[in-house]
């Protein structure tokens, strides 16, 4: 069992947000954080809260070469600063502090990376890939939703979403340029506390939109509902 399933749902959960959510963790962390996302709602609202300062940062400074070795110093000092954070948020005693601090640490996590990441004029990179956050559109006014894009495969993360109509549950959908969007395997319901992260199936290139539409339990092959999420990734 990984370090992130051990502590799935811990009260001290979450420092790791920020550095999934950049491309900073190390290679073999990424899936055994992915598996503990889905199950744990502290670490999935940072993800979520975090979104937005993510999706900010590509717009923060002009795109420019740089040299590898000194990215390679910049991820350096990311993941530096992760271990640090966690090692400050495990000798945290007293649990009525516990949630500002993870709160505090993975926006000073987010903070430093950003300001590395503009002072060196690069983006967030995991063995040279991209990380791309896109805020999805939701009909629900207390939701909300995201994608995050690596490597041209995709996570919805969702939070504060009402269950799925009785008898129903949430279908995800990809978009491309024709006019019918295609059915995915991936039906899930989200928890009593709105949540959900869900991976999306298949290769993302060429997919326009992913929308999610509640169907009959099961699946359908047509949508019989309007979508409740749309992520426009073109």
């Amino acid at each position: 069992m990984s370090e992130f399933e051990r502590r799935d749902e811990r009260p001290d959960c979450g420092h790791d947000a920020a550095a999934y959510m950049l491309g900073a963790l190390e290679t073999h962390e990424v899936e055994p954080f992915r598996r503990h996302l889905r199950g744990c709602v502290v670490c999935r609202d940072e993800v979520a809260a975090l979104g937005e300062v993510v999706a900010a940062l590509p717009m923060a400074a002009p795109q420019l070469a740089v040299d590898p070795a000194l990215r390679q110093r910049v991820m350096a000092d990311v993941r530096t600063a992760r271990r640090t954070i966690a090692q400050e948020s495990a000798a945290t005693s007293r649990r009525s502090l516990r949630a500002p601090l993870r709160r505090v640490a993975a926006l000073a996590a987010a903070a430093a990376v950003a300001g590395l990441a503009i002072a060196a004029g690069v983006g967030a990179f995991s063995s040279g890939t991209k990380v791309r956050v896109v805020r999805a559109t939701v009909t629900v006014p207390s939701a909300s939703a995201l994608v995050r894009v690596q490597g041209g495969r995709g996570e919805l993360i969702i939070r504060r979403m009402p269950a799925a109509p009785a008898g129903k549950i949430y279908e995800v959908w990809l978009k491309g340029s024709g006019a019918q969007p295609a059915p995915t395997s991936a039906l899930f319901d989200v928890t009593s506390a709105g949540s959900a992260a869900v991976d999306v199936p298949g290769h993302l290139r060429g997919v326009r939109e992913i929308l999610v539409t509640p169907e009959p339990r099961g699946g359908s092959v047509r949508p019989t509902h309007a979508p409740v999420i749309i992520a426009r990734l073109a």
